[in-house]
């Protein structure tokens, strides 16, 4: 069974981020920023969908794919609906919650994770959107091989 969610899901390296929120809460702006920092470390980047992730769980993992009306383009705030390389699919490795207000300082146990469809996930809660990038990339380097 497929779920559609209102996620943006980005590939960095062999493992990809799905990066939920509520519109405007930086999802896109989140995205864009680690495709830019991890090539510029000479990791491999790319979109998968931008604000409506289909995911489906494949034996204890996660796969994200984007949906085909909206496959290879990411909403640029002011420009609208502009072109964007993107992958067909990726395997989640980590889920970034973008929230409106400052994550707590030292989360609960239970807030480092987070379960879709039976896959639980580490979780990895955002406020700054594209701020929070190189802190994205730290914490998936810690969760690149699959549990």
């Amino acid at each position: 069974m497929s779920l559609r969610l209102q996620a943006t899901c980005v590939l960095v390296g062999e493992g990809a981020v799905l990066i939920r929120g509520p519109a405007g809460s930086g999802k896109t702006s989140l995205c864009l920023a680690l495709i830019d920092l991890a090539l510029s470390r000479g990791t491999f980047a790319r979109l998968v969908c931008d604000d409506g992730v289909i995911v489906r769980r494949t034996g204890r993992q996660l796969l994200a794919r984007a949906h085909p009306a909206i496959a290879g383009v990411v909403e640029r705030r002011g420009l609208g609906l502009v072109p964007c390389p993107h992958e067909a699919a990726a395997c989640v490795r980590m889920i970034v919650d973008c929230t409106p207000d400052d994550p707590p300082r030292l989360p609960e146990p239970a807030d480092l994770v987070a379960e879709i469809d039976g896959v639980v996930l580490p979780r990895l809660q955002c406020a700054r959107g594209a701020g929070d990038a190189a802190l994205v990339l730290a914490a998936l380097a810690l969760f690149a091989e699959p549990a």
